[in-house]
């Protein structure tokens, strides 16, 4: 069975979306800075897509057509699509930990997530080192 037209322009548009998308538009190229920490930057990429098409009847034969011709319907279509980059953070590696950096301007949340590992390893230090000091009556 033969293709569709319709089929062509989606395999086209997709094939395009496909090269101008990879992985490293989501997680970009690592920079490495002097003092050996590594940045990474991280995007978000949103993609949207259409395609469309009609066939119309003929609406009668041409005098040079021959008959497979015109019964053959006429097709009229299109595609489209789009690519949204738009970064998100930057990841920092550097000095035995993992950080990660938000573009956006609400940092404070992020912050706070950023910061609760030491937290916690500070306070079950804390604990640990009263666990162990004798007590004096």
């Amino acid at each position: 069975m033969p293709e569709h037209p319709i089929e062509g322009l989606m395999k086209t548009a997709m094939e395009n979306i496909k090269g101008m998308v990879d992985v490293n538009t989501v997680v970009g190229d690592p920079v490495e800075t002097p003092d050996g920490t590594v940045i990474i930057p991280v995007s978000r990429v949103t993609c949207g897509f259409g395609a469309g098409g009609g066939e119309l009847e003929p609406e009668r034969k041409r005098k040079n057509e021959s008959n497979e011709e015109a019964q053959m319907p006429f097709f009229g279509g299109g595609s489209g699509a789009g690519v949204s980059v738009q970064p998100v953070g930057f990841l920092v590696v550097g000095h035995g930990q993992i950080r990660l950096l938000p573009v956006d301007g609400n940092t404070i949340v992020d912050r706070l997530i950023d910061l609760a590992p030491q937290l916690m390893l500070q306070i079950d230090t804390f604990l640990n080192k009263r666990n162990l000091e004798p007590e004096y009556k």
